[in-house]
């Protein structure tokens, strides 16, 4: 499989697999053995690059990829999105606030079933609040949305090219 270089050091293969489709908006869903073996069997193709979020089907996608990849996880890159105000169970709006940040990644972490997340990013067109417009400016400010390193780059997904190294 080719392979492309995202920032200075983040391989993956140069097209991206989305895992939205397995759990929402594409039905019919596979069940999770299903979806397990997809994921996986994609991975044994050469697929390294394995992207979700946690509103696809409010966390059970990040559920589904985090339990297929688990045991290759050292052979991927994944990459999830935050950005949205998500209440018991149900996506409500939009959030952005580095409280609201600081939730969903340690969120992501759990689900996914992993200690870092090797693409994280602001998936929403607006609530672009100021601590993202500051990580813009000085990456190293991303440490304030959790206590430790949990993610490789910050990326905005829609209007600026904010791939940065953390």
């Amino acid at each position: 499989m080719i392979k492309r270089i995202l920032a200075k050091e983040l391989e993956v293969s140069a097209v991206g697999l989305g895992c939205m489709g397995l759990s929402q908006s594409y039905p019919p869903f596979p069940d999770k053995d299903e979806g397990i073996r997809f994921l996986r069997r994609a991975v044994e193709m050469g697929q390294t690059f394995f992207d979700t979020s946690e509103v696809y089907a409010i966390g059970g996608n990040e559920e589904l990829v985090g339990e297929a990849l688990a045991p290759v996880r050292d052979q991927v890159k994944i990459a999830t999105k935050f950005g949205w105000d998500i209440q018991n169970g149900k996506c409500i709006g939009l959030d952005s606030r580095p409280e609201t940040i600081r939730k969903a990644v340690d969120a992501s972490l759990k689900r996914l079933r992993t200690d870092y997340i090797d693409l994280y990013y602001h998936q929403t067109r607006i609530a672009f609040y100021s601590c993202t417009e500051s990580i813009r400016y000085n990456p190293r400010q991303a440490c304030c949305l959790s206590s430790k390193k949990r993610f490789r780059f910050l990326l905005h997904s829609v209007q600026m090219p904010l791939l940065k190294e953390l």
